[in-house]
């Protein structure tokens, strides 16, 4: 089948093949719909600023749980074994040229024992004042990713047509990569979690547990990075008939909270649909604090008060786990205490790309779910909160949806 395609201005012709339609197993399928959006009682103090709306939502992929330290631990990986690669064979890691690729089967292959490799490593080295015990590792600061895309909504309102090129609407990024682990001695004072900093993120016992100390500005390069090399994230390797053909990105806060209400045709306060925060034996059914200085609420679990595994509780109505406790999660819209009352009632959402000398105020970006350090009210479907772009705490986590186009029959 050959298409004519007008890209930008040009004319080209363009052997065309449909894709394979592919599901991401990580994620379920989340329908479209109608629902209100805002609390689920009146909340007099609360009208100017989380204010009920009716709206309504196209469909959208969802993964089913927040993202594990397992799987951001493969974008760190990749981003270390490009690094590597650039260094022992392209000249060094800081390339000015976007054309340079990595030949994987090579790049897994550095023997990172060998003095020579080490020496070329050098600048992704530990300097030997910062080495504990002498120990040669990567030091995690160097762990830069960099992407590019294209600033469609600046070129929307910019441009009328394609009178303007959509390359002057680009758009290139850098961003660390590790998580800041010291955020679980930061957030606490006058708290031992010291084992936590060291472990909660290399150890592979957490590796089902979500991850956190991941500011909003790494979650998105994480999903940049998960939608143009979705076959490393699915463990399919180099394979490019294995990539999934789509856009993973950060749910808007409207497409978090029509999944999180799992369904229901009702307009319930928790994603199990019902107002109690227990099962009819006692037991929680999410990870939250559900007494003061209680973090057991006489249902320990694992010996567990901080995060707990994914897929501990009970799923809702959309096969979602964890949407009310356990890590709250960024979503991609900006926080703005007056939003509801003049976003639309399609697709509603507030975006705005902070930048670094922009006001601390227009920083904020909006946190939902709850987490294992909140109370009830916290873990309400409808509760909002923010948390500033580039900020990183212990208690916030992630989990992306999926764009993608309708099946080809």
């Amino acid at each position: 089948m050959v298409l004519i395609a007008i890209i930008l201005g040009s004319i080209s012709i363009l052997s065309f093949k449909p894709p394979k339609f592919r599901s991401d197993p990580y994620m379920v399928q989340i329908p479209g719909g109608s629902f209100y959006m805002g609390p689920s009682d009146e909340q007099v103090d609360m009208a100017m600023v989380n204010r009920k709306k009716l709206v309504s939502i196209t469909g959208f992929w969802m993964d089913r749980t927040e993202v594990t330290n397992q799987q951001y631990r493969k974008f760190v990986k990749y981003v270390s074994d490009s690094l590597k690669y650039l260094a022992v064979y392209a000249g060094g890691v800081n390339q000015t040229e976007d054309t340079v690729k990595v030949d994987w089967n090579r790049a897994l292959r550095i023997n990172t024992s060998s003095k020579a490799v080490i020496e070329k490593l050098n600048e992704l080295l530990l300097s030997p004042d910062n080495r504990i015990q002498g120990k040669i590792e990567i030091d995690p600061t160097k762990l830069i990713y960099r992407y590019s895309y294209v600033d469609l909504r600046a070129a929307a309102k910019t441009s009328k047509g394609l009178e303007q090129p959509l390359s002057n609407f680009l758009v290139s990024k850098t961003e660390a990569v590790y998580p800041d682990s010291l955020v679980w001695m930061r957030d606490f004072s006058y708290s031992y979690n010291e084992p936590f900093t060291r472990l909660y993120f290399s150890h592979p016992s957490y590796n089902e547990y979500p991850v956190v100390g991941v500011t909003w500005k790494q979650a998105i390069a994480f999903c940049h990075w998960r939608t143009n090399n979705s076959n490393f994230y699915l463990d399919k390797g180099n394979k490019k008939d294995e990539k999934i053909d789509g856009i993973y990105r950060l749910p808007t806060e409207a497409e978090w909270e029509y999944a999180a209400r799992g369904n229901s045709k009702t307009n319930n306060m928790y994603p199990w649909g019902s107002p109690y925060t227990r099962t009819k034996e006692g037991r929680l059914l999410a990870n939250f604090k559900p007494g003061r200085g209680d973090y057991f609420g006489s249902d320990a679990k694992n010996d567990n008060i901080y995060t707990s595994k994914v897929q501990s509780y009970p799923e809702n109505g959309y096969k979602l786990y964890d949407m009310a406790g356990n890590v709250a999660e960024w979503t991609s819209s900006v926080y703005y205490e007056g939003g509801y009352n003049f976003m639309g009632d399609f697709s509603p959402d507030l975006q705005y790309n902070a930048k670094d000398e922009d006001p601390t105020s227009m920083k904020r970006k909006v946190v939902r779910g709850g987490s294992w350090k909140d109370i009830a009210y916290n873990i309400q479907v409808s509760t909002r909160n923010y948390e500033y772009q580039d900020t990183a705490k212990s208690y916030i986590g992630f989990r992306c949806v999926l764009s993608m186009a309708p099946r080809i029959n």
